[in-house]
């Protein structure tokens, strides 16, 4: 283990995405039990990758552009039945099990947060598009604690964008319908152009 590493940390596979292998026992807190589900994310999945396990509440800023950029409220996974042993991540019964969601209160919805915090939350969702150089439409996956401190977990660069999805939904929130919000997304692909090919037009 790195010692820039400390417990508690959470497993999960290397290469899978949509939450694929996470449940409440990918979270760990003691050498022992790292070592047990790291092998069975081995046997199970694959390679495995562990990190700090950051406490607190679980956020998405979608953004849309590329040059210009749209970005669009944070929104926040929340738990309303959510036992008191329980993590509040999105495991693979979480995202993918209705019964579960249900019995969870799982919901999803526009953040809860203060003009301040959501302008800082909206800003380092844009730093990382730019420095991710992404184009058309994206995720930041971040996580707040109940300090105030924003931590980034993933940036997805292809992420749902199905009707019923957070992307949006929190466009639908922003006043983009669905229609107007795919016509958007096509604009934008019919538009990009790589940096280089700018540079030598």
């Amino acid at each position: 283990i790195s010692k820039d590493l400390s417990f508690p940390l959470i497993v999960k596979s290397l290469e899978e995405e949509a939450s694929l292998g996470i449940s409440q026992a990918s979270v760990v807190r003691s050498p022992a039990k790292l070592e047990e589900r790291v092998a069975f994310v081995h046997e199970h999945i694959g390679d495995a990758i562990a990190e700090e396990y950051v406490e607190g509440r679980e956020l998405t800023v979608s953004i849309l552009g590329n040059r210009r950029l749209t970005v669009f409220p944070p929104w926040e996974l929340s738990f309303r039945n959510l036992p008191k042993s329980n993590e509040p991540i999105a495991t693979e019964k979480v995202k993918w099990d209705l019964a579960y969601q249900k019995k969870l209160g799982v919901d999803t919805g526009p953040a809860d947060l203060s003009s301040e915090l959501q302008r800082r939350i909206s800003g380092t969702a844009r730093r990382l598009y730019r420095a991710f150089g992404l184009s058309g439409y994206a995720r930041a996956d971040l996580r707040l604690t109940p300090e105030g401190r924003v931590y980034v977990i993933e940036v997805n660069a292809t992420p749902d964008i199905s009707l019923d999805e957070d992307f949006a939904l929190s466009a639908a929130h922003a006043g983009m319908d669905y229609a107007v919000l795919v016509q958007r997304i096509l604009n934008l692909a019919r538009r990009y152009q790589p940096d280089w090919k700018r540079a030598n037009a």
